[in-house]
């Protein structure tokens, strides 16, 4: 049975493989493409009222009020819409979990308990219905997480859950999609936790308050190990000889997050437990990125001072206590931003993420400044993850990820009628569409 069923999948393989230079043709950033007479929002400078944008090889390569529109190019009258740069969601597991009740279409974890040296993008699925739903919401690209729990997850994400990529929201192949292979390391911060969930029995399990301790001291420690490992791994590597030392994947992946050039990106929602983890990163001088952040307002000044931005989970989610205001989290991005904390909204999730813009819309209705809400989820992700030189606003030489809309992304009521990835105008046609469309259209009952 098994050998039949590899046979299969080779064949599959190789029969993908006749039409894949056809697929890859059809994907590549070509031609020249200008959207004149449109309201331009750059996120760069001031808002444009009557302007033009000009793609060329999947590339912004002029945009202005008074901009000529080259010969041949094809034009997009845009009167009487605007034009915005995509949205970036900064954590999904887009492309990694299918159906979350069906394991064979999951692939948003691994075993055991630190897995630095994987990389979502090798497991990411270019064909996922989620992405052509996501996009139609304006969102163009994403960050896929892996071990970064959410709505669709569930269980253990172990310490070290991986590596995140940042994906454009089109393509027929992974390498097409790929903005960013390795974006940030995932740690999920262990908590002190005196009541667990088992979820073979689903059954509560009461521990007292200093053997939870005991046990969160430990994996700290074990963290701690790793990472000093994997300082002596990187030393072996730039001094020693490659016959002298057996090669670990897992402390070669560590290598470039104990020397800062890639970014931590750490789990934790408690103020406790975020305190924790600033002064670890601190001590292991490891550049943080928070992730949760439900009680961010409750530790800002420390945030602020490190320089250490947030990115927030979704503005409805319910608060943590039971006694915290309905409207905790749809307040804190307001005062984080006046605290001057930088911070993007993501959706932790798939099932939600065509929502990210009402997010960033709820907070706005809670005191957060609209401007600063519109680039919490365009240039202020892509800033926190180092991609703010390729995307995030409108301006000549980056890439042409745009939404050409008929009112503000961030209501549900508006419409995305011409998208944009790599400069290719790009399909809104998705599976909620469809399937809206074929019960509108059903049969009426005779009678």
């Amino acid at each position: 049975m098994k050998a039949i069923f590899l046979s299969r999948k080779l064949i599959c393989f190789l029969g993908l493989l006749c039409f894949l230079p056809a697929a890859v043709a059809q994907s590549q950033p070509s031609g020249t493409v200008a959207i004149t007479h449109a309201k331009i929002l750059t996120l760069a400078g001031n808002t444009i009222d009557d302007g033009t944008v000009v793609i060329r090889d999947g590339k912004i390569a002029a945009v202005g009020a008074s901009v000529d529109v080259p010969a041949g190019a094809q034009i997009i009258d845009a009167k009487g819409l605007q034009v915005y740069p995509g949205m970036f969601d900064a954590i999904t597991q887009m492309g990694l979990r299918e159906i979350g009740a069906v394991s064979s279409t999951v692939d948003s974890n691994e075993t055991g308990n630190y897995n630095p040296d994987v990389i979502a993008a090798t497991a990411v699925l270019p064909s996922s219905e989620h992405i052509p739903v996501t996009r139609a919401a304006g969102i163009t690209e994403v960050l896929a997480v892996p071990a970064s729990g959410g709505m669709d997850s569930f269980g253990s994400s172990g310490v070290l859950g991986g590596q995140a990529s940042a994906i454009h929201l089109s393509g027929w192949t992974i390498d097409e999609m790929l903005l960013k292979k390795s974006a940030a390391m995932v740690l999920n911060w262990p908590e002190i936790e005196t009541r667990t969930f088992d979820f073979a029995t689903f059954t509560r399990k009461e521990k007292s308050f200093s053997e939870a301790k005991q046990e969160y001291e430990k994996q700290v420690n074990e963290l701690g190990d790793w990472l000093e490992r994997a300082r002596h791994y990187a030393r072996a590597l730039e001094k020693g000889s490659a016959a002298k030392y057996e090669r670990d994947v897992k402390l070669e992946a560590l290598a470039p997050v104990i020397r800062g050039e890639l970014p931590v990106l750490v789990f934790a929602d408690r103020a406790r437990d975020i305190r924790n983890a600033v002064e670890f990163c601190e001590k292991q001088k490891l550049r943080m990125i928070l992730a949760g952040g439900s009680e961010a307002y409750k530790v800002k000044d420390l945030l602020r001072s490190k320089g250490i931005p947030v990115i927030l989970r979704p503005t409805l989610t319910s608060p943590l206590d039971e006694d915290d205001p309905y409207d905790r989290l749809l307040s804190q991005p307001a005062e984080l931003a006046a605290a001057d904390v930088r911070f993007a909204f993501a959706s932790f999730d798939n099932s939600f993420a065509r929502r990210l813009g009402q997010n960033a819309a709820n907070a706005v209705a809670h005191g957060l400044p609209y401007d600063e809400a519109l680039r919490a989820v365009t240039v202020y992700p892509a800033r926190i993850f180092g991609l703010d030189n390729q995307i995030g606003t409108i301006e000549p030489g980056k890439i042409a990820n745009l939404i050409v809309t008929n009112g503000d992304p961030l209501e549900l009521t508006t419409d995305v009628r011409y998208l944009f990835i790599r400069g290719q105008l790009t399909s809104t046609n998705n599976r909620h569409k469809w399937l809206y469309e074929k019960y509108l259209n059903r049969p009426k009952p005779v009678n």
